[in-house]
């Protein structure tokens, strides 16, 4: 980590104590006016393992767990890739149903390319099905706000966030945060009572250091303290005791190592194969048709994976509904890596996209703010419950989706019957 951020997080660390207890002082229980109507921030920071706050400290996330509420772990959709599980908590809808089932694939339906570094396919509204939690809260009359999160440069029914960046993984952390709080200081009429914003850290060191790694760790000291301030900012605000802040990411992060690689040439023929997508650890393998049956024998006898054919995937992965998820499904097993071809080196560092029962794949669930429960403690939730969680707070009536209120339901304060 260099020099600069090394700064930022002392600065911060000396602003901890001071934060905690100026939101403390401020927090205040939710009025009784209904014209009071409440908000619902959430932020992700990618990659943010369930249990890292148990290996490095965090004050501010510990804070929040005293004020609010913890789920135990939120757990991701499979693939646990980024674009796929940022849109499953968006929709409440498991991939092969919201569209988005890699990070990079081929749409046979559209007979396209979807790719997250391509700015026009992610802004194309025909790879995305669903209703987006910011479009339920449109159509209802309710103001929403995206800062970078997945599928909000597209239009929905036509619809986009009230306030919407593309994104530019060169905007400072800071600078995010602080426009966050600016959407929240405008005019009353004007202000969104829905933001979702990212972050993309820990993901980026985590995935070349390793989950394990000590600048995987003084990122996560330098996020929490982020948290903090973003906690300060929030209680200094006239509206404070109306805001509901739900902290929360995409996926966890495993360790892999050189030595556990496996390349898929050395057991299949690139002349078998239609098209391939995905990437390390999970494929998603179209056949030619000729070489469906030689294909599959192949994959089956590579030790340290897993492969289905797409009709026999198991149900609790919820991958098989989709004309975009191919013939074969090839995962590896944990903290295994599964490359294409040698002429992309092995690595050590981190890995995800593994099978969503993997406990190194789930993420964190933290929550403050007047809906929800005190110093509360709950079991890992699913990440599609988020969306039914969010209608819930907002009094908004929400779309079908696989997410279940009930999951989550225990987490809030149990509304007066009037």
């Amino acid at each position: 980590m260099n020099i600069t951020m090394q700064k930022k997080i002392t600065v911060f660390g000396w602003l901890l104590l001071v934060l905690v207890c100026s939101f403390s002082c401020r927090q205040t229980e939710l009025s009784n006016d209904p014209n009071h109507k409440p908000y619902v921030v959430v932020l992700s920071m990618d990659g943010f393992r369930w249990d890292y706050p148990e290996k490095v400290k965090t004050p501010n996330l510990d804070h929040i767990e005293q004020i609010g509420v913890r789920a135990k772990a939120s757990i991701p959709c499979f693939p646990s890739k980024t674009f796929p599980n940022h849109y499953s908590i968006a929709t409440g809808l498991y991939p092969e149903n919201h569209g988005l089932v890699f990070n990079r694939f081929y749409a046979p339906d559209l007979d396209k390319f979807y790719s997250i570094s391509n700015r026009e396919s992610v802004s194309d509204s025909s790879f995305y099905f669903g209703e987006p939690i910011w479009v339920t809260a449109e159509k209802q009359g309710i103001k929403s706000a995206s800062y970078f999160w997945v599928g909000s440069e597209a239009l929905h029914d036509n619809v986009l966030p009230t306030y919407n960046y593309a994104y530019n993984g060169s905007v400072p952390f800071e600078q995010r945060l602080n426009g966050v709080i600016e959407w929240l200081q405008l005019p009353e009429d004007d202000r969104p009572h829905l933001i979702m914003w990212y972050i993309q850290e820990p993901d980026g060191v985590g995935h070349y250091a390793g989950p394990n790694h000590p600048e995987t760790y003084q990122m996560i000291e330098y996020l929490d303290s982020l948290v903090g301030v973003f906690q300060h900012k929030i209680a200094e605000l006239d509206i404070s005791n109306q805001i509901n802040v739900i902290f929360t990411s995409d996926h966890g992060m495993s360790e892999i190592a050189k030595d556990r690689t496996i390349y898929l040439e050395n057991y299949i023929k690139k002349e078998w194969i239609e098209y391939i997508d995905g990437a390390n650890p999970v494929y998603s393998i179209e056949a030619k048709d000729e070489y469906y049956d030689t294909l599959y024998s192949s994959l089956s006898n590579i030790k340290n994976v897993h492969v289905w054919k797409k009709e026999n995937v198991p149900e609790r992965l919820h991958f098989s509904e989709s004309q975009r998820i191919k013939d074969f499904l090839v995962v590896a097993d944990s903290s295994w890596s599964v490359l294409v071809s040698s002429r992309k080196k092995a690595y050590s560092g981190g890995a995800h996209g593994y099978d969503n029962i993997n406990k190194d794949m789930h993420a964190i669930f933290y929550a403050y703010g007047p809906a929800f429960r005190k110093a509360y403690s709950h079991k890992a939730i699913n990440n599609i419950d988020l969306y039914p969680l969010i209608c819930e707070i907002l009094d908004l009536e929400p779309a079908k989706v696989d997410g279940k209120l009930e999951h989550t339901l225990p987490l809030l304060i149990k509304k007066n019957k009037n």
